[in-house]
């Protein structure tokens, strides 16, 4: 049993007897002595695709849900549909791209560390890690000078993503992306 003030974005928890995944959390503290935190949730159906959105009071709990985490590779993406290999029997699986429209942009072809969540032997989502090494392929030229200073400027990954990054940094730069938030984490060095 978790509870709900432990809930974490992409914590799988069960919702009604289904596997749902967190998506977003909401916390209302109240100005009231004696009234409980709120959390309001969320959460995708792995199962159905369906969204839902719930309250919790902090001392409500959720059981999580049982799955198995397997180890997979993002192959390539066609019209329609994004194709995964199992990195353990090498078997191939999709996704249609509309199911994984927010994790799209911080994936790039035959990307590997990526996790299948796996019920009943079905592949019902997968999970990016936190954090993705990207390249910048579009950007205003960098001004030297700038990096003491907190401006951003729009980037444009090789996925076509765009986030916002300190003034200084040129195209072909490699940095670093949380994929829970959508934010420039730093600078890859190498």
């Amino acid at each position: 049993m978790v509870p709900a003030k432990d809930f974490k974005r992409r914590m799988v928890v069960e919702i009604d007897g289904a596997p749902h995944m967190i998506e977003h959390i909401q916390v209302q503290t109240p100005s009231a002595r004696g009234a409980a935190t709120l959390y309001k949730i969320k959460a995708r159906n792995l199962k159905t695709k369906n969204r839902v959105e719930k309250s919790y009071r902090g001392t409500d709990s959720l059981n999580e849900s049982s799955f198995e985490r397997k180890p997979i590779q993002y192959l390539y993406r066609d019209a329609d549909e994004l194709h995964f290999m199992d990195s353990g029997d090498f078997s191939q699986f999709t996704f249609r791209a509309d199911e994984l429209a927010d994790q799209i942009p911080y994936m790039s072809e035959n990307m590997e560390g990526i996790d299948a969540l796996v019920v009943d032997d079905e592949v019902i989502a997968i999970e990016l890690p936190d954090t993705v090494e990207m390249t910048i392929t579009e950007t205003a030229p960098g001004v030297r000078g700038n990096s003491a200073t907190g401006r951003t400027k729009p980037a444009t990954l090789a996925t076509g993503h765009v986030i916002q990054v300190p003034e200084h940094l040129d195209e072909g730069t490699n940095v670093k992306v949380d994929t829970r938030t959508g934010e420039y984490l730093g600078r890859v060095s190498g």
